[in-house]
């Protein structure tokens, strides 16, 4: 797995947005400590939560499982926009024969669980789509084929208000440990003077 964070908002244009309220800009200091200060007030301690929606985090996500996808694509207050099975699933058709022992070659395009029975399964689900794919079945419907390990990669943008939710949920011991892992990963991807306003889990190995 791999998160870039491509584009974020600066602080200073939350804090004005807050200042907004009560005409209070010449109490800015353009990002600093008091800003940083106000947003964390009004938007955590105070619970006007909708002020964190003017902090806006783009990231670039990969090598992540349609599984995931699936989780992610529940939480509705986010844009993403994701590789293309129809267009990109060409690549596959070129590979020679995947048997289950081919896990190295494999997690080119499968998210590796590390239990064998699981993984090798996939690694036959794959083969079972590469095959599919030589007859000239359309890939809109050979796709019907893919296992949920299959890989995939997106940009997602979030609002600070729905990326609280994000990791408070997701950094969760009960969530889908890929999708564990992503939340560290987007946690660590944010820049270091935002993650005072994020709360993430963190669990003793």
């Amino acid at each position: 797995m791999i998160v870039t964070l491509k584009q974020h908002t600066s602080l200073e244009v939350c804090a004005s947005a807050i200042r907004t309220c009560w005409q209070s800009f010449d109490k800015s200091d353009n990002g600093g400590e008091k800003d940083r200060e106000l947003i964390d007030r009004v938007g955590n301690k105070f619970k006007h939560a909708s002020t964190l929606e003017h902090l806006f985090y783009t990231f670039y996500i990969q090598d992540v499982s349609r599984a995931l996808l699936q989780e992610l694509a529940r939480h509705r207050i986010a844009s993403l926009s994701v590789k293309s099975t129809r267009y990109t699933l060409k690549e596959l058709k070129n590979e020679e024969s995947f048997t289950c022992k081919d896990i190295q070659r494999a997690s080119k395009y499968l998210v590796m669980t590390g239990i064998n029975m699981v993984d090798e399964m996939s690694i036959i689900a794959l083969e079972n789509l590469r095959l599919v794919l030589g007859t000239g079945i359309s890939n809109d419907k050979a796709k019907y084929c893919l296992p949920e390990s299959y890989k995939t990669e997106l940009t997602w943008s979030v609002n600070a208000r729905s990326l609280q939710n994000f990791l408070t949920l997701r950094s969760d011991k009960s969530a889908l440990w890929e999708i564990q892992n992503l939340a560290h990963a987007l946690y660590d991807a944010l820049p270091i003077d935002h993650k005072y306003l994020f709360n993430i889990k963190t669990y003793e190995d």
